[in-house]
Order: C-alpha cells, then sequence, then structure tokens
C-alpha cells in the first residue's frame, strides 16, 4: 500500500488523503491511495491543494468518491457512465439508487399563500436536458415546443431551469380545460411587468428583498384573480 500523504493543516479545510483512505476502507475494503489518485486523475473528484501541494478534500468530495465506489461495486457501471451521472447531480438532478440521476417530478411547493422561501434559487438551480424535462414533467414533446414557441418555457443554453418543470405540468393541466399555450401568453406578459417592477425597486441582481417582493406580488395577483370571480 502507498504511503499516505501527511496530514498537514493550511489555509485549506478538509481531510487528507490518508484520513479519507481510512474513512473509505471501512465499506470498501479494497480502495488504495492509488485509486483514489486515479480517480481524481480522471476527473471524477477533485480535491483542493494546500500551498505545499496536499490534497484536501471536503465532505462532498467524500461523497463522491463513495458515490462512484459504490456504482462500480454495486452496478458494475463503467468510469465514462459513472462521470456522466456525477455531471447530471452537479447540474442538481437527483441521485437514483439504481441507474442514473432523475429531475424531480415536481418542485416543492408551499400550501397556501407563497413565501420569500418559494423564490429562492433551489427550483434554478437545476440545469436539465430536454429528454430530462420531459420525463420530469411528464408532458409530451409537442407542448413543450409550444410553450417555447410562445415563449413560456426558455432554454438557458443547452439546459432548463427547475420553474421550466412546474410550467410544463401547469400548462399540462389547464390543457384539459382547453387552454393552450397561446392562451397563456397573457401570463408570461404580466410576468414580466411585476419582474420589471420588482427591478425598479431591488436592482437587476437576485437578494432576499426580491424574494419578499416577488411573494407580495403573488399574493396580491391571487387575491385580485379572487376577487373578480363570480360569487358561488
Amino acid at each position: 500500500m502507498a504511503k499516505p500523504e501527511p496530514s498537514e493543516e493550511g489555509p485549506v479545510g478538509g481531510r487528507g488523503i490518508g484520513e479519507v483512505l481510512q474513512l473509505l476502507q471501512a465499506e470498501f475494503a479494497d480502495v488504495t491511495i492509488s485509486k483514489i489518485r486515479f480517480l481524481e486523475a480522471e476527473g471524477l473528484v477533485t480535491p483542493a491543494r494546500t500551498g505545499s501541494g496536499y490534497r484536501k478534500f471536503s465532505a462532498a468530495d467524500l461523497d463522491r468518491l463513495r458515490y462512484v465506489l459504490t456504482a462500480q461495486r454495486d452496478q458494475y457501471l463503467p468510469l465514462k457512465v459513472i462521470k456522466e451521472h456525477l455531471g447530471a447531480i452537479d447540474r442538481g438532478l437527483q441521485p437514483a439508487a439504481a441507474g442514473p440521476p432523475v429531475a424531480p417530478s415536481s418542485l416543492p411547493q408551499t400550501p397556501g399563500q407563497p413565501v420569500a422561501e418559494d423564490f429562492g434559487a433551489a427550483s434554478t438551480e437545476l440545469r436539465l436536458t430536454r429528454d430530462e424535462l420531459l420525463a420530469a414533467a411528464g408532458v409530451p414533446p409537442e407542448l413543450l415546443a409550444e410553450l417555447e414557441n410562445h415563449g413560456l418555457v426558455v432554454a438557458g443554453g443547452n439546459h432548463y431551469g427547475g420553474d421550466a418543470i412546474v410550467i410544463a405540468q401547469v400548462a399540462a393541466e389547464l390543457a384539459a380545460y382547453g387552454l393552450e399555450p397561446r392562451h397563456l401568453r397573457a401570463f408570461r406578459t404580466a410576468a414580466d411587468r411585476e419582474v420589471g417592477l420588482i427591478e425598479q425597486v431591488t436592482g437587476p441582481r437576485r437578494t432576499e428583498q426580491t424574494g419578499e417582493l416577488a411573494a407580495l406580488t403573488v399574493r396580491l395577483h391571487t387575491a385580485l384573480v379572487r376577487s373578480r370571480l363570480p360569487r358561488p
């Protein structure tokens, strides 16, 4: 067995490779320092380095190593596939017990009135491919294409944010009442105006105040719609 690198306390926090080896060997008896270094060379884990060049593994690095070793041991997956899985996890997808990571079928929703926390970064941190979005939302490609044509779902580069799941799911439910994507452009226009109003107050960068104002505008919008509906 290769001699573990000495532990060094420096400006970079984390565990040395020797300590990581001991932690992993409790679960993966055949793992070695050479194997950890190989996984690093293959780009599956990228520990920080101290000023002297010693590796320092974070808790996230340790989790990634466990994921790789588990996938190799239990699913016999090649490193290329495991690397693709890790890339998907980095884009916000959820690790699956077996098979590749998957997008959530829907995003958490808070019952009752929306609060500022609903407008945090959780839904936008997801970066889904088109196929992942279709699978997560459970909608046909034709509906997604219509939503994109009318500017209701917009991709950022080659990926979609988590809000696209909710938009696609709600659009599918509205379609059951005869409302097609072309009928929903008024919602996009109203949302654009509300965002513009919020940015007049907070500026273009997302802040805690942005979330609070967004929650208030949604509450106001909901109350206005409710007040104009015929009473039973």
